[in-house]
């Protein structure tokens, strides 16, 4: 599907790529907002559709800009120092993140055995990898699940934050992450299990855009330009 030999690099997404942490940030966000939607007198509580259409794949803060917009909700946009809470975009946003580490440390997290099998390919055939992820608990997740060491670079929303580069959709991520690691992008592999994320490789010209359908959400990834769907990254292996 793929001739790995002809290609320089690999750039993953982490979050329903490499380790099953989508389901830890879903329950975080479907916490914060359900409380966030108590608070503001009452709607239908947030839902997994909720979660795929407005937040997956999305840098936090943007990530409850669209859901609260689709609610109708106005709320102000606040700091990124605002403590966690109701009151602000940023607040909420906060608050997420504070449960969010919360399950972390509880119940850790390991990495998807399919992708252990695709990373010990490319580390052999000399493929360089890097991670691109919306989420500022990349680190701390890599960490977690004991593979930091297999890549050689890793944007995060902390790195995007601070050098302002657009998060996904646009393309900024994974191109940015290319230039970094002295790729071109059409040398280079995305590989996404979000909506967000597979419009953003789609959009940069690189080589292949790998939809990973774990939760049967193929159609939309290959909608949103995904040249190639895969439901197991062992898949991506030949031989």
């Amino acid at each position: 599907m793929i001739r790995w030999q002809d290609v320089d690099a690999a750039l993953f997404d982490l979050d329903g790529v490499l380790t099953p942490t989508a389901l830890v940030h879903e329950k975080a966000w479907g916490r914060a907002f359900n409380g966030f939607l108590d608070h503001a007198g009452g709607s239908a509580p947030f839902t997994r559709d909720d979660y795929l259409q407005f937040v997956d794949g999305k840098p936090r803060y943007d990530g409850v800009r669209s859901f609260v917009e689709s609610r109708s909700i106005e709320l102000a946009e606040g700091a990124p120092a605002d403590a966690a809470g109701y009151e602000t975009v940023c607040a909420l946003g906060n608050l997420k993140n504070e449960l969010f580490n919360e399950v972390l440390r509880n119940d850790g997290v390991d990495p998807y055995p399919d992708a252990l099998v695709l990373l010990d390919v490319l580390d052999t055939l000399g493929v360089a990898m890097a991670v691109v992820s919306s989420s500022a608990n990349a680190g701390p997740v890599l960490d977690a699940a004991g593979i930091s060491s297999r890549f050689v670079y890793r944007m995060d929303g902390l790195v995007a934050r601070r050098d302002s580069i657009p998060g996904k959709p646009a393309p900024d991520m994974f191109l940015e992450t290319a230039r970094r690691i002295g790729v071109e992008p059409g040398a280079a592999v995305v590989l996404e299990d979000a909506v967000s994320g597979v419009r953003a490789g789609a959009s940069g010209g690189f080589q292949h855009v790998v939809g990973v359908d774990r939760e049967g959400n193929g159609e939309a990834l290959a909608e949103a330009g995904a040249t190639i769907i895969v439901s197991s990254l062992a898949a991506l292996v030949v031989g």
